[in-house]
């Protein structure tokens, strides 16, 4: 039981419960990205539902504990953003260095799964918007099939048309927050009878949830219903509602040491010779990135294992959101030196800020034109899932920094909760309203640009 579940001491408390009969039937997996949360969660759903007399082995072959292994049962329900693309591209380089080995099949197969599992009929019932993914959806169910029943040569052909198709069907489907639809049809699917044993509601990331969304969570909450366990995973617990939160058993995954994760990536991902570039087998974490300290603590060796299959890492990411940063600052104090207004000085201290961490990808740009050039060159358009999130996200982690550097003043306060401000907007544009990231990013830039100039807002 739990045995894919690696180095984590609280699967012990867990499986404990379990088999004293007193898993509660609503759970909480806290704890940093990449420390086990999501495997678990799908591990204790399969084991809920096996039908074998003593549950729990991961070779067991009862019907039920085979549809959970292939992610296919009608019983598990799967909702919550993540990193799809990354995961899958890790584990198709797993499959490509071991094509023969079914296990590394089977690790590729679930992981794409685990993507088209947020498309469930459950969820998107009569939403317009699945129209626009239903035959990427239908094609990679058919590429799965193939895939797996097809020998070598031709199953790495159809592993690189299944990688993409999942880079499109995340890019065009899947927004970032948990929108209140699928939490109410999840509550109306949660009171049917299970196909099987029992049933299992994972909510990835649950802190990403619509306010309403959240609302309706709460219901289930308050009256869940029998033979359903529901399972939240989240990084940061402090930011569910409290009401929530008194309402679910906490199982605090914790951060593993260095030597542990890379252990995990050699086993899981059969990467046997990676070796984390610079690091010290115990514990600390590489310390040559010019991205803040509190980042690399906060994404660890897993987590960062992954992102490498991305084609723009977070540390190339933070420097583009500097180039970026330096460039619209620069321009705006260019722009008031032209009218005859002297820039306050958190402007042209920003853009200092700013200039060394953009050595990358050179010296600010001398036009907007230039800036959205280079962006849009070193990011393909945006075209990435989830990369226009990761770049805002970056350039918050750049305006933190700049924040608690140096001398603290109200001039230099105002100037970050604008930028803050103009950032929250422009993903929410991108999440909500669906706007291409490249038309966000140049109104993004004119709007920062105008407003430090003094000009107000396009």
């Amino acid at each position: 039981m739990f045995d894919n579940i690696l180095h984590q001491e609280i699967i012990k408390q867990l499986a404990a419960d379990l088999d004293g009969g007193r898993l509660a039937p609503a759970l909480l997996f806290s704890g940093p990205a990449a420390s086990g949360k999501g495997s678990a969660a799908l591990e204790l759903a399969r084991v809920l539902s096996c039908e074998a007399e003593t549950p729990g082995a991961w070779n067991c072959a009862c019907p039920g504990c085979v549809r959970h292994r292939n992610l296919v049962s009608g019983d598990l329900l799967l909702l919550g953003q993540r990193s799809f693309f990354a995961e899958i591209s890790a584990c198709a380089a797993a499959f490509r260095r071991e094509p023969d080995t079914s296990a590394v099949k089977r690790l590729f197969i679930r992981s794409v799964r685990k993507l088209l599992g947020r498309f469930s009929p459950v969820l998107w019932e009569d939403d317009p918007k699945l129209g626009k993914v239903s035959g990427l959806v239908s094609d990679l169910e058919e590429d799965l099939e193939a895939f797996e029943t097809r020998a070598e040569t031709d199953a790495l052909k159809t592993l690189e048309t299944l990688v993409k198709n999942s880079m499109k069907l995340e890019s065009g489907g899947m927004g970032e927050f948990i929108p209140i639809a699928w939490i109410r049809r999840a509550a109306y699917w949660s009171r049917l009878a299970p196909a099987g044993k029992h049933k299992c509601i994972v909510i990835e990331n649950a802190d990403r949830m619509q306010e309403g969304a959240k609302n309706s969570l709460l219901k289930i909450l308050e009256e869940p219903p029998a033979r359903v366990t529901l399972v939240l995973t989240c990084s940061r617990p402090g930011t569910l509602l409290p009401t929530i939160r008194s309402r679910l058993r906490n199982y605090r995954f914790a951060r593993r040491s260095a030597k542990e994760e890379i252990d995990v990536i050699r086993r899981i991902f059969r990467d046997r010779d990676y070796a984390a570039p610079g690091l010290s087998p115990e514990p600390g974490l590489p310390p040559e990135s010019p991205v803040p300290e509190g980042y690399r603590r906060d994404t660890g060796i897993i987590a960062a294992y992954l992102e490498s299959f991305l084609p723009v890492d977070n540390a190339s990411l933070y420097s583009l959101g500097a180039y970026f940063t330096a460039s619209i600052a620069a321009a705006a104090v260019r722009e008031r030196g032209a009218a005859g207004t002297t820039p306050p000085d958190a402007l042209a201290d920003l853009e200092k800020f700013a200039v060394p961490l953009a050595e990358k990808f050179g010296r600010p740009a001398p036009d907007i034109r230039t800036i959205l050039f280079t962006l849009n060159k070193h990011t393909d358009n945006f075209e990435v899932p989830g990369l226009f999130a990761r770049f805002c996200k970056n350039i918050l982690l750049l305006l933190s920094a700049f924040l608690r550097g140096g001398e603290s003043c109200g001039e230099k306060t105002e100037l970050v909760c604008i930028w803050k401000r103009e950032l929250t907007d422009a993903f929410g544009a991108s999440d909500t309203y669906n706007i291409k990231e490249t038309m966000v990013m140049e109104q993004l830039a004119l709007r920062l640009k105008n407003t430090c100039a003094g000009r107000g807002a396009p």
